[in-house]
């Protein structure tokens, strides 16, 4: 299969132009004309993981290798540490960030992950209602991700209305309507900002929050692929993080 032929498929699944202008979703390694034999899914790419990938394939990503423009190559950091092994390997990526956030992402971890129903829906933002305590809530969403340890800002005891937003969307507060807003990467000020609105946080973080991309993006991708006799392989990066109790 050609490389164009799946890039096709996933643009009508998903289309890149829905990309936020900071984005680099799309093909960031090889050529369209390219073939290649095995597809793989991962929501980040590090050099263990590309070890595993047979030559002459395809990995689809969530988060992009590279997102600004690279002024050199000399192996020194993490994205180019990488290119250099695609590259010797002849294997192609394509990267599905905003634009998939926007339209399956988001919404398959607020319903399938979190068992929540949505009843409305921005570009990134999911709202759904509840009738949990806070620490009911905190308790459920610790659970369904799987966070042995979580942060979160407590300003109400019963939560009503909930907003949701995988990854890191802190920067999205000023549109959050809801008593608690659940996202990643929550930084000690935006905590403070929260605090003085009245909107409680629960920090979902990054990794966990979005490594649901892997079972959407192959669910997504079974029926097309197993027509040309192809299936995509998981291969799941590992979080940079390590989290200590004590």
């Amino acid at each position: 299969m050609k490389i164009k032929d799946i890039y096709s498929f996933l643009n009508e699944l998903s289309p890149f132009e829905l990309q936020e202008k900071w984005d680099n979703s799309g093909l960031l390694v090889g050529n369209l004309e390219d073939e290649f034999k095995k597809v793989y899914v991962s929501i980040d790419l590090d050099e263990e993981l590309i070890d595993t990938f047979e030559e002459n394939s395809l990995v689809i990503t969530h988060h992009p290798l590279i997102f600004s423009g690279l002024k050199r190559v000399n192996y020194d950091t993490y994205s180019t540490k990488c290119l250099k092994k695609l590259i010797k390997k002849d294997i192609a990526l394509i990267s599905m960030h905003t634009n998939i956030d926007k339209t399956h992402l988001n919404k398959y971890v607020v319903e399938n992950i979190l068992g929540f129903k949505i009843i409305n829906q921005n570009e990134f933002i999911s709202n759904v209602e509840l009738n949990m305590s806070f620490d009911e809530l905190v308790n459920h969403v610790s659970s369904k991700l799987g966070l042995k340890t979580l942060k979160a800002v407590k300003c109400h005891e019963k939560i009503k209305t909930v907003a949701i937003v995988t990854g890191a969307g802190m920067s999205l507060l000023d549109e959050v309507k809801a008593d608690c807003f659940l996202t990643g990467d929550i930084k000690y000020h935006d905590a403070m900002e929260a605090k003085s609105r009245g909107v409680s946080l629960i920090d979902i973080r990054h990794y966990e929050s979005e490594k649901h991309f892997n079972t959407l993006l192959s669910g997504l991708l079974e029926e097309y692929l197993k027509k040309n006799d192809l299936k995509a392989i998981i291969s799941a990066s590992k979080n940079p993080f390590d989290f200590f109790t004590e």
